[in-house]
């Protein structure tokens, strides 16, 4: 049998290596200021809590800004700022709860504890980023792709990969045979392609690449030598299909190349009881505290939605969510009162029916507040697709395959979707949003949806193509 040391597991990307540097070296740094702090504080688990709240606090923040994506992870210079920027913010929230925990948990502390560790966890970020960024230079968490195949759907799956994998290196082969089809000219013309001749044996050309991974995309299935494939995988050679492999490194199910009988016999689509009591539970707790505590907020944006034009505050629009069921949603008007008076049209970028004031709440997402209302009467949820009009609904269902299993799940203020793909205006943004959608319907659960509401926070801050 074949195996591998730690350091070269492929499952050590260069994203999940920083989040190890960044707890280690946070801990560590931490751990220092935490003998200092402890002379002060008067033990027991009131310490424990309040030297817990900080590193906890900031590591939280440093993927809800998404320091662990793919731009952040290429870009050193977009990387550290918002690794300070994490820094900053989770300090100043781990430092507002702290002051206001009870009885006996409350400490005087607080400003020494805010002040020390801003410093360290700012040092912490830099460092690992630094140590990461040398790391990848000496060609560390490249991972090596054994792929069956050298057509058309070869090269769709090298092209994918290198705009949007998970992995931010690959040294990819190919192992073709002429059975599985025509060799793709964009590969054969690539410098960088390694095509090796099937007869030389599956087995031994994995094991003379050392192939991290095997993956399965021929042009042409029949005449597969699956006793080949088999003994790679017996020998230690992870064997995947093409299209879950794809899902895995891109998150998202690529519609274009979107094979039925994969999606029918693939995991997902299943949800337990214990997700959807947790979900539900979830929706009422955050909207509930969201509607209390956006209140203030709601009312001063009525105020000025009032004052500009004197029209009405609110805006109600019929969409859709799960089981295709029309509801009204309810958001703060953000559009003059004629905007559409022609019919219902998609938003533009820089749209000019859009308000001064409207421009304000959607940029901010404030005027999304009220639809708080329709996670509470059960129509939204926090986490799902974007509700859709009926309009648009009924005209991308004729265009876009497989459109429709996006109302498996109700819609969402949030998404899977609406954190990784910008506002969309077009049949070809329907269609790269319903890839995301379709992954979160196959893959829900109530961790995914953790993981969504916080990367909310860096759309919140980073609104790029809202409209």
């Amino acid at each position: 049998m074949r195996t591998k040391t730690f350091l070269t597991l492929p499952i050590l990307t260069a994203g999940r290596a920083l989040v190890l540097l960044d707890t280690a070296l946070t801990i560590i740094g931490w751990s220092a200021a935490a003998v200092i702090f402890a002379g002060m504080a008067s033990g027991g688990v009131g310490t424990l809590i309040h030297l817990s709240l900080y590193p906890l606090a900031y590591l939280l923040l440093l993927y809800a800004l998404g320091l662990y994506r793919r731009d952040a992870l290429l870009e050193m210079r977009k990387s550290l700022i918002r690794a300070l920027l994490a820094a900053v913010l989770g300090v100043l929230l781990a430092g507002a709860a702290d002051s206001v925990l009870p009885l006996p948990f409350t400490t005087n502390a607080t400003p020494v504890l805010i002040a020390t560790a801003i410093p360290c966890f700012v040092a912490a970020g830099f460092i690992a980023r630094v140590t990461l960024f040398a790391l990848r230079r000496r060609g560390m968490f490249c991972r090596r792709l054994l792929i069956v195949g050298a057509g058309k759907r070869a090269w769709d799956l090298v092209w994918l990969l290198r705009r949007e994998g998970r992995t931010l290196a690959y040294d990819i082969s190919f192992v073709h045979d002429v059975a599985m089809g025509e060799i793709d000219p964009r590969l054969e013309s690539a410098g960088d392609s390694r095509i090796i001749p099937a007869e030389r044996g599956f087995l031994a050309i994995a094991r003379h690449i050392d192939a991290d991974q095997i993956v399965v995309a021929p042009d042409e299935r029949r005449g597969l030598p699956m006793h080949a494939l088999l003994e790679c995988k017996t020998a230690g050679f992870p064997v995947v299909e093409y299209l879950s492999f794809l899902e895995r490194e891109i998150g998202r199910v690529d519609v274009k190349r979107l094979e039925l009988g994969w999606l029918l016999f693939s995991d997902g689509f299943c949800v337990g009881v214990l997700d959807r009591v947790l979900k539900r539970g979830l929706d009422l707790a955050v909207s509930l505290g969201g509607l209390v505590l956006g209140a203030p907020l709601l009312a001063m944006g009525g105020l000025a939605v009032m004052l500009e034009d004197g029209g009405p505050v609110l805006y109600r629009q019929t969409r859709i969510t799960r089981g295709g069921r029309a509801f009204c949603i309810t958001k703060l008007r953000t559009m003059r009162m004629d905007a559409e008076q022609m019919g219902a049209v998609w938003a533009a970028d820089q749209d000019p029916r859009v308000t001064r004031v409207g421009r304000f709440l959607r940029r901010t997402r404030l005027d999304e507040l009220p639809q708080l209302f329709s996670v509470l009467t059960g129509d939204m949820s926090l986490v799902g697709p974007r509700p859709e009009r009926p309009e648009f609904t009924q005209s991308l269902a004729a265009q876009l395959p497989l459109y429709q299993e996006r109302h498996l799940v109700k819609a969402g203020l949030t998404g899977w979707a609406q954190i990784n793909y910008p506002y969309g205006a077009s049949v070809d943004d329907a269609r790269s949003k319903l890839s995301y959608d379709l992954y979160y319907v196959k893959n829900q659960g109530i961790l995914l949806d953790l993981l969504i509401l916080l990367q909310t926070l860096r759309v919140l801050l980073w609104p790029g193509g809202v409209r």
